[in-house]
């Protein structure tokens, strides 16, 4: 640690509550070196984001940082006088928040903020405004003497991302705190902040603290990894030895559990780590990860493991069974159930549908002009097939799933699933991205599902032993029933929602980014069921996501959609290893893998942003971002006079492209 820039060394943050004391962080240790980017990981609840705000003495009463040592270039950052603290926060060690939204103040302009925090520490307004300007051009932002003037809600997130990051490099520190930066973004978006936060620290030598659950992340950019689990450090070391090498059960199998962009899973189950992460109020004795632990020992339950040297590279973990020089055997994966040799039937036939979102707006004085966020797509679902629905942020995805259960009104064009509204709803129903939100917080889930069981005109008599049935199907039991949905974990709601949906008995499920929000190890668990039930129960999926590993491994076929429209669809592993249209190709190699041997793959990192439905190009839509297009290729004017249309290609996709196949070489992920 001699060459340090940052050294924490055994610190412990703990919580006061009325349940008792919440021991957030727990002797964590680790150091970060100038030019360096460490990555902490770790599932929800594991005291990665407590930890980076403890460095910087932002952890909010009720909690308290009770013991440790934080030094920064030598001095010990817990000891020093707030002022001297606050002098030092944004000008020697920034941070960038996860959710850029929250992080901007909206009543300022992106210009007004990033002076502000130029001219608490110091520096004149003018000159002040000279450096924001330089900052917006060194983070990306394009025509920036104009966009300094914009508000936050001018820009979209990829650029409200940039702006953060343009905030807290204000002060030029040395260090630079991420916390989940790219989470909420697009994996195009993504691979543009990524790109940008290492040539930060490639021209500017900055040193980055990456906090992530993405193991394709981490993989891709980091230095170092620091695995968290209950509060602990509990594995530690170069990234290329733990990604090849893990010592600790935990890191091995969380990497297992996550969908691979590059690999084709049919006919296997996502290995999963079984239970959930443990309540942080509530850690078990012992080895904080011993009761989801395969190779969980009684030592593990009595005797909480030491870090302990793994080799002579620096790599450390925390596990009685490895230390012994015990292998960690692969997860077993279980074989899929094998589909049912059934005679596919449609169950979704879009033919056509426009969708103008702007018509609601429309008054007597102000004229009505159309805005088609979903401009003419035709699409089938049929019974006991995923069809993955992907695209970035805009692009239409959410709309076209509300017109199908008919919150959205269709302009032109034709959804078909039924003859009304009632065979509308015994057909198809609805799985929200964020179940908490679309279950009553003030009825217990008995009370839930028994009102979906009366809308299906079940008999009152037979709904009870329904109920328990839902609840066995999704993995919980009885015992959960007369709880109320803020007394479960994210996934076990998720089970709950998808069982409220399975309560009509539809043939059709619409699933809206269904996993997006869980930790990798709950998000296999939710996939292995949805599979389960798909196989079981003969149902059809349109399943959106953003997580293109997710969509392999769960999809039949795939529809890749771009502002309004889809520019190519076709079978699940025909478009992962040979994408006929750039903007697939695009997407495929923006995605991070979980493998160090990742960082050799070509990148095709998409500039700018997704142009808006209201004005969208002439010609063919993607053309002012597409690498191969017009922006690289003036002669290519086709693009700009005359719009694609979906044609078979050598492959057996239908892709919308005058040049179809052209990136498919660069593009694959096979």
């Amino acid at each position: 640690m001699n060459d340090s820039l940052l050294e924490v060394r055994g610190l412990r943050t703990q919580f006061d509550t009325p349940d008792g004391v919440v021991h957030a962080v727990n002797d964590v240790t680790f150091s970060i070196s100038p030019g360096q980017i460490i990555g902490i990981v770790g599932e929800s609840g594991s005291g990665k984001s407590v930890a980076a705000r403890s460095i910087l003495r932002m952890v909010r009463p009720p909690g308290r940082i009770t013991s440790g040592e934080v030094r920064y270039r030598g001095t010990d950052l817990l000891t020093l006088p707030e002022k001297r603290m606050r002098e030092l926060r944004g000008r020697e060690i920034a941070m960038v928040f996860q959710d850029p939204q929250s992080a901007l103040n909206p009543a300022m302009t992106v210009g007004d903020q990033i002076a502000e925090a130029l001219i608490v520490h110091g520096t004149g307004k003018r000159a002040a405004r000279r450096r924001a300007l330089e900052l917006l051009v060194q983070v990306g932002i394009p025509d920036a003497e104009r966009r300094i003037g914009d508000y936050p809600h001018q820009f979209s997130g990829g650029m409200r991302q940039r702006v953060v990051i343009a905030v807290a490099l204000a002060g030029s520190p040395s260090l630079l705190i991420a916390d989940e930066p790219t989470t909420a973004l697009d994996v195009t978006v993504q691979a543009q902040i990524l790109r940008l936060l290492g040539r930060l620290r490639d021209e500017l030598g900055i040193a980055v603290l990456m906090i992530t659950h993405d193991m394709g992340v981490v993989a891709e950019m980091c230095d170092e990894v620091v695995v968290m689990y209950g509060g602990r450090v509990m594995e530690r070391g170069p990234v290329d030895v733990i990604f090849g090498r893990p010592e600790l059960p935990y890191t091995a199998d969380l990497l297992a559990a996550m969908p691979r962009i590059d690999e084709h899973s049919a006919g296997r189950r996502l290995p999963s780590i079984p239970g959930a992460p443990p309540d942080p109020a509530r850690l078990p004795e012992g080895c904080p990860f011993h009761p989801r632990c395969r190779l969980s020992e009684d030592v593990c339950a009595r005797e909480v493991p030491q870090l302990s040297p793994r080799g002579g590279d620096g790599h450390l973990a925390a596990c009685h069974v490895t230390r012994r020089g015990a292998a960690i055997p692969p997860m077993r994966t279980a074989a899929a159930e094998g589909r049912r040799d059934r005679t596919p039937v449609p169950l979704l036939q879009i033919d056509g549908l426009r969708v103008d979102v702007a018509a609601d707006r429309a008054g007597l004085i102000r004229r009505h002009r159309p805005v088609y966020a979903v401009d003419g797509v035709s699409l089938t679902v049929s019974s006991g097939e995923t069809v993955g629905l992907v695209g970035e942020s805009g692009c239409g995805k959410s709309t076209l799933a509300r017109t199908i259960v008919g919150i959205n009104a269709a302009a032109s064009g034709s959804v078909r699933v039924g003859a009304g509204a009632k065979e509308l709803r015994e057909t198809v129903q609805y799985v929200f991205q964020d179940p908490y939100a679309s279950l009553n917080p003030r009825r217990t889930i008995r009370q839930s599902l028994d009102e979906a069981l009366a809308v299906r005109g079940l008999p009152a008599g037979e709904r009870d032993a329904e109920v328990v049935a839902l609840m066995e199907r999704v993995g919980l039991s009885e015992r959960h029933l007369d709880r109320y949905p803020h007394a479960f974990s994210g996934g076990q709601r998720q089970r709950i929602g998808i069982a409220r949906a399975l309560a009509a008995r539809p043939k059709l499920l619409v699933l809206d980014e269904p996993v997006s929000a869980l930790d990798v190890s709950i998000q296999a668990q939710i996939i292995n069921l949805l599979e389960s039930l798909r196989d079981e129960l003969d149902l059809g999926y349109l399943f959106i996501a953003h997580d293109l590993a997710v969509v392999r491994h769960l999809s039949d076929r795939v529809a890749v959609m771009y502002l309004g429209r889809f520019v190519e669809i076709g079978d699940a592993e025909s478009v992962y290893t040979a994408p006929q249209h750039p903007y697939t190709a695009a997407l495929l190699a923006s995605s991070p893998v979980p493998d160090t041997a990742g960082r050799a793959r070509e990148r095709i990192v998409l500039g700018g942003d997704l142009p808006s439905p209201r004005n969208p190009p002439t010609g063919c839509r993607f053309r002012t971002r597409c690498p191969i297009g017009p922006l690289n290729r003036p002669d290519r004017t086709v693009c700009v006079e005359r719009a694609p249309e979906l044609t078979p290609t050598e492959t057996g996709q239908l892709a919308a492209c005058h040049f179809a196949g052209e990136l498919a070489a660069t593009g694959a992920v096979a």
